[in-house]
């Protein structure tokens, strides 16, 4: 047992990215590469990645729609073909996607003595699966569905604040990205904001506490 960081009363956890694989990428490139060159295939991605943001920024919708709206912009930034069946292989996919090999060892050491709660841009349908594959009892999972706002929008971490009954201050938020979750993070004033570095984004030490290569380092944060 090590000295801890901060000693949160809940963690809560970015779920696709943080702890589930997301595989939108490989799909994409999957999916494309009839229509792009290889060399192409990562910019178009960070591409389609940055709508994927900016679609989920205003009011909420189905995110069905985040995905095919998203990809369809992209579409037409590079001049290629858009289809239907693209979007909806993605979305019907995401329930299928497992953990990082990491994830289940981390937080098995952690879920029994700090509840912890998953706050994920996830439809309700979906995101239960997702869960059973992460080998952890979670004491909450809120979703952009059930709170009617995505994240980063604060709409969405209050919505979780009110389901588990605490504060930002008394807990500790873990991602791997900036843009969705640490900026809003810092903001709202989290105790400790745990980084995880899975290499999507840059680090940035204004909006994090701690940085971690994986979820198994996790434990020593909080002195387990």
């Amino acid at each position: 047992m090590g000295t801890a960081v901060f000693t949160p009363k809940f963690i809560s956890f970015d779920c696709y990215g943080t702890l589930t694989r997301f595989r939108m990428t490989e799909m994409a490139s999957r999916q494309y590469a009839d229509r792009l060159p290889a060399e192409s295939l990562p910019k178009f991605c960070k591409d389609w990645g940055a709508y994927r943001l900016d679609e989920v920024l205003g009011a909420w919708k189905p995110y069905r729609d985040v995905i095919a709206n998203s990809m369809e912009r992209a579409s037409k930034k590079w001049g290629v073909e858009f289809r239907e069946e693209d979007a909806n292989a993605v979305y019907e996919a995401v329930p299928t996607w497992g953990p990082h090999e990491d994830v289940p060892g981390g937080l098995s050491k952690i879920c029994d003595k700090i509840p912890l709660v998953i706050l994920s841009n996830a439809m309700n349908s979906q995101i239960m699966s997702n869960v059973g594959m992460l080998g952890a009892t979670f004491h909450k999972v809120c979703t952009a569905e059930s709170a009617q706002a995505y994240k980063p929008r604060m709409q969405a971490f209050e919505y979780m604040f009110d389901q588990i009954g605490m504060g930002p201050e008394v807990g500790m938020h873990v991602s791997s990205s900036f843009r969705y979750d640490q900026n809003t993070a810092t903001d709202l004033g989290f105790g400790c904001r745990v980084f995880v570095g899975r290499g999507h984004e840059p680090s940035n030490g204004n909006y994090r506490d701690v940085e971690i290569p994986h979820i198994g380092a996790l434990p020593a944060v909080v002195g387990l």
